[in-house]
Order: structure tokens, then sequence, then C-alpha cells
């Protein structure tokens, strides 16, 4: 009886929350929202871990243990791919894009995120800072290459 009460009570979790968690690991990866699998995986790896930690909660709120388990699988993965995907966040570094992600969308305090990165109060603020400042910079503008006339490559190639 316990464990089905158990899986009701995650499902029930599950629906309210996995959107939002998906969205914050989509964030972390930078991934397209059509195709996210890393993003994606990141989500079940923290659920699954969730629902085995599940009785031992107690009084922790399980999203904050999900959002946790997401923020530190993406953080040990991270090395592998230093500059992930395109748009807004893909000029972040990825400590850069998890202080902004935690604290911005997520509106983790800064103690919180600190503790949960293994840094400073303090350093979390100034990446937290940059962050926002790389954010607000206009997009270098990529330029196509120049057109170059044939008879003019041709010129240059005989010489």
């Amino acid at each position: 009886m316990t464990d089905r009460r158990r899986a009701r009570e995650f499902e029930a979790f599950v629906a309210g929350a996995a959107g939002r968690l998906l969205h914050a690991a989509t964030l972390l990866t930078g991934e397209p929202a059509d195709a996210q699998p890393h993003a994606e995986r990141l989500l079940t790896d923290a659920l699954a871990r969730t629902y085995a930690d599940w009785d031992r909660l107690r009084d922790e709120d399980p999203y904050d243990r999900a959002r946790q388990e997401i923020a530190t699988r993406y953080a040990r993965g991270a090395w592998r791919h230093p500059r992930t995907g395109e748009g807004v966040l893909g000029r972040l570094s990825p400590q850069e894009r998890i202080v902004l992600v935690l604290r911005l969308y997520e509106g983790v305090a800064e103690e919180q995120t600190a503790a949960l990165l293994g840094l400073p109060a303090e350093r979390v603020r100034a990446i937290c800072a940059r962050a926002v400042v790389a954010m607000r910079q206009p997009a270098p503008v990529r330029r196509p290459a120049p057109h170059w006339p044939l008879s003019l490559l041709s010129r240059l190639a005989a010489r």
C-alpha cells in the first residue's frame, strides 16, 4: 500500500514540476526546444534520483532536490560542452550560465547557490553580475564572407 501511495505522490509531483524543471535544464544546456536530449537526460536522471530518495526527503522540498540534482549533474558534465547552445545564453560560460539560471530564473538565494556550487557567496555575486552584463551587451554581428568577383580571384591566383 505504501508503494502505491509513494508512486501516486511522486506522479503528482512530476506532473506539477517536470515542465519547469525541463525548462531550467534546457536553459542550462542551451539546446533548442524541439531537440533537447541532454536536457531531457538531466531531468530524467534528476527525477530518478529524487524518486530513489523520496522516502528520505521528509520535510525537504522535492522540487529543490530535483533542481539541485539537475544543477549538480550539469556542472559535473559541463566541461564536456564548454560553450553549449546558440542563442542568448550561448555566450556564457557553463559557470555563468548555471549561476544565472539558478539566481534569476529559479530565484535561488545567493547563499544557496554558493553552497550548491561550492563557491563563496561573493564569487557567486560577481559571476552573476558578469553574466548579466554579458547578456545586456548586443550579440556580435556575424557578417557574411566578402564576395570576391571571379575575375579578381583569377588575377590574384595568377601572381
